[in-house]
């Protein structure tokens, strides 16, 4: 089948490329409230698109043309936080995704603690397995969608998902999940490795010097 994306409905294009554009990381984003309480949802439009500088990218919907409270709080603050989704934290994950009124506490609602931030006014979630702090880098705007650039500048690493040296994450531990399609979801629990064979490591070019 063909599908001219130029003509069918946003509903259908929606339904197709998240249907095939996955497993999709999620991040339960969190902000501050203009009334000093903490907002939380989750965004599966999201991923890392840069490490130097650091650079996060999360993509906000509004609904039914109203911009969502992550959105008004990023632009007013001008910062997020970005905390990572394993299996023990999906359930609450799905309690945040609510379409609460903007002073409901969706952490509190959930039952998650909230830790305050070390360079934001934001919190991130105590039972993140990784928090990243983020200041806004640029947010590219279009009717009812927001695209943010978030540099970030702070990391919160959950000690047991590291490895003795502290360089890799412990797959035993950290097992994050991703969203397929609709309520579809995927756990990392099934992991392997994947290198170049000799063959492709004889050909490629010599690295340039940095």
């Amino acid at each position: 089948m063909d599908f001219d994306f130029t003509r069918i409905d946003a509903r259908d294009r929606y339904r197709l490329l998240t249907n095939f554009v996955g497993p999709r990381p999620v991040a339960l984003v969190t902000t501050r409230s203009p009334a000093g309480h903490d907002n939380a949802a989750p965004m599966s439009f999201f991923n890392v698109f840069s490490h130097e500088p650091p650079i996060v990218i999360i993509g906000l919907q509004g609904r039914e043309g109203v911009e969502k409270d992550t959105t008004a709080n990023i632009r007013r603050s001008g910062e997020f936080v970005v905390n990572m989704v394993d299996l023990a934290l999906a359930e609450a994950m799905i309690v945040c995704s609510g379409n609460f009124p903007p002073e409901v506490d969706e952490l509190a609602f959930a039952g998650l603690a909230a830790v305050p931030a070390a360079q934001l006014a934001a919190s991130h979630v105590a039972q993140s397995p990784c928090a990243m702090e983020c200041r806004v880098e640029r947010i590219i705007d279009w009717p009812n969608r927001a695209i943010v650039l978030g540099e970030v500048v702070a990391m919160h690493v959950r000690d047991d998902c590291l490895d003795p040296q502290g360089r890799y994450v412990d797959p035993g531990r950290y097992q994050p999940i991703a969203r397929l399609h609709a309520d579809n979801y995927i756990a990392s629990d099934r992991q392997f490795v994947l290198s170049k064979p000799a063959e492709v490591l004889a050909h490629e070019m010599p690295a340039k010097p940095t």
